[in-house]
């Protein structure tokens, strides 16, 4: 595709990398030109692909011929159905060849583990270990209660003097009895099943080490023969340019390595990239289709700064972290407190790499200075937007903090879930746990999961959406998202939660901080804050 000349050259994101050679940072803009040309790819994705494809990243980059003529260079990441190489895409770099055999074989082994994993992750055994689980624990609940009532009546007969003590105490004794049979016949019920479970699971701690170790040959392999080239014509192999640590599965798979390496070996000047994800949501549920992402930090960003060596290019800002200054909305203030209208789409707090810092706390840092004290108080997700509360002290960091451990923080949430419920109001008591294989997801685990417990309360039903008003009692990660997708909640997911289910395009996930309410940490008065919702 041939372009003409275009002035165009807004930077809405800049690719950066140090040169390996002189330290200077190298940057290449993602523009409003190219972001436009990546809206025309996604529109001939979604009359070619379906939308619940496997979700990855594309890329497209303009560049520009020896001659002046223009022209876009488009690349996906990994494998598109199943295959590296697709007619008028970017091929992969140069040495997957060497290694197809092998990769072939390892992907074959890697999909039936992954099958196997599956089928041992779902074994009957184990909905019917938590099925039995709750069932125990309400009978158990019942045969307490009904014992402490008789504890109490005969205490009160012991206190008047008027009773039968050995048969008192033969009664507790039997009750002691009851209880320890119904533990037994309990361990008796469960047992198995728990038994046929842990077999599973030690099954899939060996399928998993043998995934770990398929995939880390391969990519040795991989990481040997795979030769990038830079806009100075210099040649090196992915283990010359990663000395140190472990490569990330994939290095060298990725839409900027494949677009920049291809621009360099064919004499083409780069000028804008900009890449986008395309397909079903990704794991980590962050990334979501059509929307524009920045280099990623485990696999592109140590590659840049080799890649751009040479290109010659104009200067671009010195904008470090990509950071893009923009107001926040205070929507309260005092010399201890501030509290922000947080967006959907931003971090509570900085992540850990380049593409992650823009949060409101590095923006409140920014405005306030970086010497002034700045301490959240609580987080919301990243796609939730509401209140954010955040002090200007230590102190009245501990003074909420306690407030929060004993649960005086009233906190209000409104959602829009992606279907009509059956229920006006209740209470969903499922405990959360994080699996640390598989984060940020969370899941209900009667075993390992910490109490989560919400209030909700229907107050609008229309077309085949509930808005819905909920009260976390406790703050679990991704409490209120699991207890509206989980079939023991409400079974209906959040408008837009593609991490929890939801096949719904949106532009967003439909909850919302709506309401909070506290007592001041210095002067003890109770402070409610409210919001509109935005949708």
């Amino acid at each position: 595709m041939i372009l003409g000349s275009d002035r165009d050259q807004d930077a809405t994101y800049w690719y950066e990398g140090r040169c390996p050679y002189s330290g200077e940072v190298l940057r290449l803009p993602r523009t409003l030109q190219s972001e436009a040309i990546a809206h025309s790819l996604m529109q001939e994705l979604g009359c070619i692909y379906p939308h619940d494809m496997e979700g990855k990243m594309y890329g497209v980059l303009l560049v520009e011929s020896l001659t002046g003529e223009r022209a876009v260079l488009k690349a996906f990441s990994g494998l598109l159905n199943g295959k590296s190489q697709l007619e008028e895409w970017v091929p992969p770099i140069a040495g997957r060849e060497k290694v197809a055999i092998e990769e072939s074989i390892t992907l074959n082994k890697l999909a039936t583990i992954k099958q196997e994993l599956i089928e041992l992750s779902e074994i009957p055994e184990r909905l019917e270990y938590e099925k039995k689980v709750q069932e125990y624990e309400l009978k158990f609940q019942v045969l307490r209660d009904r014992h402490q009532v008789s504890k109490q009546a005969r205490q009160l007969k012991r206190i008047l003097n008027n009773a039968d003590l050995e048969g008192l105490d033969r009664e507790s004794q039997l009750e002691k009895v009851a209880r320890r049979d119904f533990k037994r016949d309990r361990d008796q019920v469960l047992l198995p099943l728990k038994e046929v479970i842990a077999l599973a699971d030690a099954k899939m701690q060996i399928l998993k080490k043998q995934r770990r170790e398929l995939s880390r040959t391969l990519q040795t392999q991989m990481h040997s023969a795979y030769v990038l080239t830079n806009f100075a014509g210099e040649t090196r192999s992915l283990r010359e340019l990663i000395t140190e640590g472990a490569m990330p599965t994939g290095m060298g798979d990725c839409c900027a390595p494949k677009l920049l390496h291809y621009a360099a070996t064919s004499n083409l000047i780069p000028l804008a990239m900009a890449e986008f994800w395309w397909g079903n949501p990704s794991a980590d549920g962050y990334k979501i289709q059509c929307e524009f992402y920045g280099a990623c930090v485990e696999r592109c960003q140590p590659l840049m700064g080799f890649l751009l060596s040479g290109r010659r290019s104009p200067p671009a800002p010195n904008i470090s972290a990509n950071l893009a200054p923009q107001d926040l909305q205070i929507i309260y203030e005092d010399a201890y407190l501030i509290a922000i209208a947080k967006p959907s789409g931003l971090l509570s707090v900085p992540g850990r790499y380049l593409d992650t810092q823009d949060s409101v706390l590095s923006r409140l840092r920014q405005s306030l200075g970086a010497d002034a004290p700045i301490y959240p108080v609580h987080r919301l997700d990243r796609q939730t937007s509401g209140i954010l509360l955040c002090v200007r002290d230590l102190e009245s960091l501990r003074s909420l903090n306690h407030q929060f451990e004993q649960r005086l923080i009233h906190k209000i949430y409104e959602a829009l879930l992606s279907g009509k419920i059956g229920r006006e109001h209740g209470k969903i008591d499922l405990p959360l746990w994080g699996n640390p294989e598989n984060r940020p997801f969370q899941q209900v685990d009667f075993e390992r999961g910490k109490p989560s417990v919400t209030e909700f309360r229907l107050f609008e039903s229309k077309e085949n959406y509930s808005r819905i008003e909920f009260i976390p009692l406790t703050g679990r990660t991704h409490q209120l998202r699991v207890h509206s997708a989980d079939p023991r909640g409400l079974g209906i997911t959040i408008l837009g939660d593609r991490l929890y289910g939801c096949q719904a395009v949106t532009s967003r996930l439909h909850l919302h901080a709506r309401e909070l309410s506290f007592r001041h940490p210095r002067s003890q008065e109770v402070i409610h804050l409210q919001i509109p919702v935005p949708f």
